[in-house]
C-alpha cells in the first residue's frame, strides 16, 4: 500500500510519527508491504519557501497514493493558516473526499465525561457533508474595516452533495447490520437550503425499510448527545453542524486527543487525520496523545480493506487505555512516544 504522509505542525509531527509506527508493525505482522512516503508540506516548509505544496501536489496525491496520513495542522507563524488551509481543505475540495468520518467509541468508562454513561451508552458514527455547506469560501465583504463593514457567507447545498452523503450514511448502516440513522438540519429556521436536505433523507430512507430514519434540529441533537447518547448508532449532517457535533463526539471518548477521522471518497484515495489541533505550546515536550493519530491509521486501513488490521489497532489502543498505558492527559504517565512503543508492542506479542 502507498500511503503519503504529512505530519503537519506542532504536535502533528510527534503523534504522526507514532502512527506511522504503528502502521509499520501492523504491516509486518501481517505480511504486507507499507511504502510510506514523506512529504514535507506544512508551516516550516511554507515559511522556507513560501508554497504550501507544489502545483501538482493535488495531482500527486491523488495519483501517487492509495492514501494520505495529515498530522494536525496550524502555525502561530503563519497567522492566517494559508498553509492548512490549503493543504487540509484544498485536498478535501480537489480530490472531492464527500464523505467525512467520525466513530465516537468510548473505550473504557472511566474516560467518560458523562454521569452514569459509559461505553454501552457512547459508541456511534457521524458523517458530515465534507465539500460543500457554509466552507465553500463563496460570499465577501464590502466596506472591510468600518462602521458600514458588510459580509456574507453562502451556504452551498446541491442535489448531487446531499444525495451522496445521505446515500452513504445508510449504506455504512446496512452493511454494519446497523437499523437507526438520524438526519439532523435547521430546517425550521434555514427552509430554503434545509428543505432540500429534508426532501433527500425522506426520499432515501424509503430504499432502506428496515432502518429506522429519524430526525433532529441540530440544537436538540447536541442536547441528547450529551442526555442520551446511547440512542444514537448513524448520525448525518451538513458541513458546519457536523464540524461542530464531533467535537461533543470527542469529548465524549475522553477528549479530542481521542478523535480519529476519514475524508473518504468512496473507492478513490482519501485522507486520515486526527481530530486535535497542532497545540503548539505542546509541540516537542513528548507529552502529546497519539491515540487519535494511531486510531486514524486504523480507520485507514479499514477503508482501504484491511478490516483486520484495523481491528488489531483499535484493540491495541484499548488495552493501552484500559492498562493506563497513557499520556498524562487520560491519567497515565507515559510520554508520547512510550505510548507508541506500548502499543506497537501489544500489536507484536498479539500476532
Amino acid at each position: 500500500m502507498r500511503i503519503a504522509v504529512i505530519p503537519g505542525d506542532g504536535i502533528g509531527k510527534e503523534v504522526t510519527a507514532e502512527a506511522v509506527k504503528i502502521l509499520s508493525a501492523v504491516a509486518k505482522a501481517s505480511g504486507w508491504s507499507a511504502k510510506i512516503t514523506e512529504l514535507p508540506w506544512g508551516a516550516d516548509h511554507f515559511l522556507t519557501t513560501g508554497v504550501s505544496m507544489p502545483p501538482n501536489g493535488y495531482a500527486m496525491l491523488r495519483d501517487d497514493f492509495e492514501a494520505i496520513l495529515l498530522g494536525a495542522m496550524g502555525d502561530p507563524r503563519v497567522p492566517d493558516n494559508r498553509q492548512a488551509r490549503e493543504i487540509l481543505l484544498g485536498t478535501r475540495f480537489e480530490l472531492d473526499l464527500y464523505v467525512n468520518y467520525r466513530p465516537v467509541r468510548l473505550l473504557d468508562d472511566r474516560l467518560s465525561p458523562l454521569k452514569d454513561k459509559g461505553v454501552k451508552d457512547i459508541n456511534f458514527v457521524v458523517f458530515r457533508e465534507n465539500t460543500e455547506g457554509s466552507y465553500v469560501s463563496v460570499g465577501g465583504r464590502f466596506k472591510a474595516g468600518t462602521e458600514d463593514e458588510v459580509a456574507i457567507q453562502e451556504e452551498i447545498n446541491t442535489f448531487k452533495g446531499v444525495n451522496r452523503i445521505i446515500r452513504h450514511a445508510f449504506e455504512f448502516a446496512k452493511v454494519s447490520g446497523l437499523t437507526r440513522v438520524c438526519m439532523s438540519d435547521k430546517s425550521n429556521a434555514m427552509p430554503q437550503g434545509h428543505a432540500l436536505w429534508q426532501r433527500v433523507f425522506r426520499d432515501v430512507a424509503s430504499e432502506y425499510p428496515k432502518i429506522q430514519a429519524t430526525h433532529q434540529f441540530i440544537d436538540a441533537l447536541a442536547l441528547l448527545m450529551i442526555k442520551d447518547p446511547g440512542q444514537f448508532q448513524v448520525i448525518v449532517t451538513n458541513n458546519l453542524f457536523g464540524d461542530i457535533i464531533t467535537d461533543i463526539g470527542g469529548a465524549l471518548q475522553g477528549g479530542l486527543g481521542m478523535a480519529a477521522s476519514g475524508n473518504i471518497h468512496p473507492g478513490r484515495t482519501s485522507l486520515f487525520e486526527p481530530v486535535h489541533g497542532s497545540a503548539p505550546p505542546l509541540a516537542g515536550k513528548n507529552i502529546a496523545n497519539p491515540m487519535g493519530a494511531i486510531l486514524s491509521a486504523a480507520l485507514l486501513l479499514e477503508v482501504n480493506g484491511r478490516v483486520e488490521e484495523a481491528k488489531a489497532i483499535e484493540s491495541a489502543v484499548e488495552a493501552a487505555v484500559r492498562g493506563g498505558h497513557t499520556t498524562t492527559d487520560l491519567g497515565g504517565k507515559l510520554g508520547t512516544k512510550a505510548v507508541g512503543d506500548w502499543i506497537a508492542a501489544h500489536l507484536k506479542k498479539a500476532n
